[in-house]
This record gives structure tokens, sequence and C-alpha cells, in this order.
């Protein structure tokens, strides 16, 4: 399905609020590289405006190399000029502090069950061989369900090679604007239970392709990050489509969110003022985007940069 190709372009919360509990406690999950990027054109941005509102569209990037260079004066004055800044889930202290909490709470199996007792011999061997890539003990993630496991996978090998979720655009864009209010499309609790709520086998299919694509992931990215950084929104879009092929996993991942993000922006019109949203790249890019949204109910969506 590889929706891990999507998980810093679309859903991500460890991406948003920083690396898994899990990974806190790993010594191999500190990166070792770091790379720096000069945009071209600098990533897209869109606007949506009526005679008293205006809402912009950022699409963002939840983990980048540090040093990535694309804060420009296009977003500068966006972000600036905008009441408050919304992004998908609360970046706050009180949020980043219960990450760990609900992560144990929702992310982990029944006591006397363990992650690899879900698995085929096949898999036990191909998951071994990537947890002993990443200098990650074979019982590490045993308490995990396994799109914990899935997701740990998808971003530690990211964190090692260089990217860092403390590099992320959101987190880039709130310390520019600290003073500014801050709101959230969705909650945390909403986030985790996208992956929580897939079936036992998707979860496991989602956990195998992370571990035999540990190799693929920081490469994949970099195409994705490249793209963002011209600000091409359909050749990103033709970067996440060659993975994304179960119908199921896109309308929960992607689609429905999008829809209901038009419906919150076209909510949002009818009051007064500048709002500054950033999500997920991906939400902003291909068929059915939050914009494809937006046109069916009449809204236009115009480019800004």
């Amino acid at each position: 399905m590889k929706l891990r190709h999507l998980l810093a372009l679309a859903a991500a919360p460890f991406a948003l609020l920083g690396a898994p509990p899990i990974l806190a406690e790993t010594p191999a999950a500190t990166a070792t590289a770091s790379t720096t990027a000069t945009p071209a054109r600098g990533p897209a941005l869109w606007q949506v405006a009526d005679e008293d509102t205006t809402i912009y569209l950022f699409g963002t990037v939840h983990v980048l190399p540090k040093d990535t260079e694309w804060y420009d004066p296009a977003i500068a004055t966006a972000l600036e000029g905008s009441d408050i800044i919304i992004t998908e889930i609360p970046m706050d202290g009180e949020t980043q502090a219960k990450a760990q909490q609900l992560t144990m709470a929702m992310g982990l199996l029944p006591p006397g069950t363990t992650l690899r007792a879900l698995l085929s011999p096949e898999q036990n061997e191909a998951y071994a061989a990537a947890l002993a890539k990443l200098g990650v003990p074979a019982e590490a993630f045993d308490p995990m369900k396994p799109w914990l496991a899935g997701l740990t996978l998808s971003i530690l090998p990211l964190m090692q090679q260089g990217y860092d979720p403390n590099a992320g655009v959101e987190k880039v864009l709130l310390d520019k604007v600290p003073e500014k209010p801050r709101g959230a499309l969705e909650t945390l609790e909403f986030q985790l239970g996208i992956f929580d709520q897939m079936p036992q086998e998707a979860q496991i299919a989602f956990l195998m392709e992370a571990a035999n694509g540990i190799d693929e992931a920081k490469p994949m990215l970099d195409r994705m990050v490249a793209e963002w950084l011209k600000g091409d929104a359909d050749a990103l879009a033709e970067v996440m489509n060659e993975g994304l092929d179960d119908p199921a996993v896109a309308e929960a991942l992607l689609y429905k969110r999008n829809a209901t993000w038009a419906e919150w922006i076209d909510g949002r019109l009818d009051l007064p003022g500048t709002v500054f949203i950033a999500v997920g790249a991906g939400h902003l890019a291909g068929p059915k985007s939050v914009q494809d949204y937006l046109a069916a109910k009449g809204i236009a969506t115009a480019r800004v940069k």
C-alpha cells in the first residue's frame, strides 16, 4: 500500500509532535547526516478569499533535513499577516505531554500477545532483518500493535539519515510566530485512530511494507521533498500516487479528511479575518485534494506562489 511514503506529507502524528516515544529510548535514532536544499521557486501556497476573509493553504512536510531552506518572503508575508495559524493537530505542550500516554493506550497489544507472534515465519525473518539494519533488538517492538511498529519503522530510518521532526515545516512556522493564536483541524486521538482502526491484516501489511522498504525510505522522501521545494504540486502528486494503490487507505488517509477540511474552510469563510492553514502537502496535491473539494462547492482557490 506504500502508506509509509505519505507519512511525511499526510497523516504523521509522530512527525508533527516529535519522535515516537520508543525512539527516545533507542540510541540508533540519532540523525547522522544533514542536507541543505535551496528551493528554486519554493513550496506552493494557495489562497481562498471572499470580501472579508482570506484563508491561505500551505502544504507542509512534517520531517525535513536540518537546515533545509524553504521559508521565503511570500510565505512570511502570508503567515505574519494572518490572525491565526491552523495545523492538522494541536501542537502545544499539552498535546505533546499526552502523546506518549495516548500512544501507549492505543498502540499496545493486549498482555500475553507479542507483535512477532502475529507474523508468519517469513514475515518474522524480514522484520528481524529490518530491525538489525537499524541496530534495534528484534524484541524491541514486541508490545506494539503492527500499526505502531510500522509507524516507528517508517520514521526511524529517516531520522538516522538526517531527517528531523524538529525541522518539520509546522514546527518552523510556529516558531516564527510564537505569540500568534493557534488552532487545529483534528485531534491527536483522531490521527492515531486512523491507524488503530485499520484491520489487523492491513496493519501487518503496512508493517511489512515498512520493514521491506527500509532502504527505499529516504530516496523516496528525497524525491517528494525535491518536488515540494520546487512548488510542483502535479509532480508531487505523481510521486505520491506511485504507491497509493489501496482505495480504502486513500479514502481514510486523504480523501475523507480533505472533504472534511473543505467543509471547515467553507464554514470559516462566513467569519471575517485572515487564516493560515498548514497541512501535509499530500492533501493539497493530486485528485480529490482539498482544492478539488472546495471547487465542488463553488469555492475557487488561487495559487499565490
